[in-house]
């Protein structure tokens, strides 16, 4: 992690956080002598009413600065931290973005499908007619725009959505997995659907990102 944000850690006394304990823990690693006691956390998850949001920000009010600290992956994309950032631009308070990895463009660069032009679509919907709907929308702006389609997924339901991938798009389309980017268990393949469903991986409880692309 990049020394300046370190400096952040160490400086910020007010936390709004995804999930307490491991905040607490990701701290202690950025600089032991913390002292986390000192600290306020405000947890904002899927679970925060939205009402609750507003009364987070009450440290800005008196001119002090927080830090938001995600579970996975890049704060506030596709993560319930863009709740505070969207308050915090109403009032009209500096919003600062710290340097570091985001596995949506980590995955992108290293998947060899078009990087000119793609969209983020986040979960895909759990009802299975609108998964269905959703997969045949992203065919067409692949086959129409050439345009790279990303996504994630809950990881324990990862090996259910490749299965329901190669059943549903033509078996000549690329997907491309990257799991536990920059983790230990890094990997990322690109391969047709028909080479997926032929060589499954067990991928089931690794975070991961998905992307689909067309051969020319």
């Amino acid at each position: 992690m990049p020394q300046s944000n370190i400096e952040v850690a160490r400086s910020v006394r007010h936390f709004i956080v995804e999930n307490l304990r491991s905040a607490r823990r990701f701290l202690k690693r950025c600089d032991r002598s913390i002292d986390i006691d000192s600290l306020t956390f405000d947890v904002l998850d899927e679970h925060t009413r939205p009402s609750e949001v507003a009364a987070m920000l009450a440290p800005m009010e008196r001119g002090e600065d927080m830090a938001i600290v995600s579970e996975a992956g890049c704060p506030a994309v596709a993560d319930p931290g863009s709740d505070a950032v969207a308050e915090a631009q109403r009032r009209g308070y500096r919003v600062c973005p710290l340097v570091g990895p985001s596995s949506i463009l980590l995955a992108l660069m290293a998947s060899g499908f078009n990087g000119q032009t793609f969209a983020f679509a986040g979960y895909l919907p759990v009802d299975q007619h609108a998964r269905t709907a959703r997969l045949r929308e992203m065919q067409r702006r692949i086959e129409r725009e050439r345009q790279t389609q990303i996504f994630i997924e809950t990881p324990y339901r990862n090996n259910r959505l490749i299965r329901e991938l190669t059943a549903t798009l033509p078996h000549n389309m690329l997907l491309c997995v990257a799991t536990d980017i920059t983790g230990p268990r890094q990997n990322i393949t690109t391969k047709t659907l028909a080479r997926w469903a032929a060589e499954p991986a067990d991928i089931d409880r690794v975070p991961s990102i998905f992307l689909l692309f067309r051969q020319d």
